[in-house]
């Protein structure tokens, strides 16, 4: 009995051990700041948001010639200097641009949970809604690699926004864990599930997804399941390249995809989307 108690014992604190681990394994931020919009000549308004449980949160609002803004969760790494010459790809589809960091990336505060960037996202969507008044068709949800299922929770969580793009996305960080740690029990020790798969039936707007079979780190085929889960209407663009450079290496391929699609977002209402 005191073999088996001593065992139990040993398990538990394995357990503990792994699960204390994960954020560790999960967040890669970084606080220093290598640039502002500025090095691209892009104008832009330098944010501090707050978020319901006070949480203050770094962002930036670049304003565009067309109506609509996409609002952009970026990936598990770094932190939005890092993602400048997506910032000013993206902007050159003519839309506004809201980038902002989670809690513990860049110069935002706090640690960051999976709980937490759903709630960072959440002060960055009332800020275009309550501050620049935009309307919710009139807002984007784009996510990156991570950011994808940040961006998922906020298209289930208001319905009536414009639109969501998905770059590189997976299908959960359990189906993830299952490939990098097959012998272990991740299902069981995983806490921050970021379910994609699960949510992505439920979204009621146009979805694009963008991914390449060359991904190096999210496998391909669970962006094409996603897409296969998904309702209409929806469209999948192949990109090239890794999973970081994909967006580069995939040259005008990227900034089309996302221009096209928002063009066709503005005919949704009307039944013109295909």
């Amino acid at each position: 009995m005191i073999k088996i108690a001593v065992l139990i014992l040993l398990l538990i604190v394995a357990w503990m051990s792994l699960r204390s681990m994960e954020p560790r394994t999960l967040y890669y931020p970084d606080r220093i700041m290598i640039a502002n919009p500025s090095v691209y000549w892009l104008a832009y308004d330098d944010l501090q948001l707050t978020d319901e449980d006070g949480t203050r949160i770094h962002g930036w609002f670049l304003p565009g010639a067309k109506p609509i803004t996409i609002l952009f969760c970026h990936g598990n790494a770094g932190n939005i200097s890092h993602r400048l010459d997506k910032a000013m790809r993206l902007h050159s589809t003519g839309a506004g641009l809201l980038f902002f960091d989670y809690r513990g990336f860049g110069l935002s505060e706090g640690t960051p949970t999976e709980a937490g960037t759903y709630q960072d996202a959440e002060a960055a969507y009332r800020y275009l809604i309550e501050t620049k008044r935009l309307k919710p068709e009139q807002i984007v949800f784009q996510g990156e690699s991570l950011g994808c299922a940040v961006a998922t929770e906020m298209a289930i969580r208001h319905p009536e926004a414009g639109g969501l793009i998905l770059e590189s996305p997976f299908t959960s960080t359990v189906a993830m864990a299952k490939r990098i740690f097959p012998w272990l029990p991740v299902k069981w020790i995983v806490r921050y599930r970021y379910d994609n798969l699960s949510k992505i039936p439920k979204i009621k707007m146009p979805l694009l997804i963008m991914h390449s079979p060359q991904d190096d780190i999210v496998p391909f085929e669970m962006g094409r399941a996603l897409f296969a889960a998904a309702p209409e209407p929806k469209q999948f663009v192949e990109l090239v390249g890794d999973h970081n450079e994909g967006y580069a290496e995939s040259g005008d391929r990227y900034r089309r995809a996302v221009e096209d699609f928002l063009n066709k977002i503005r005919l949704h209402a009307s039944g013109g989307f295909r």
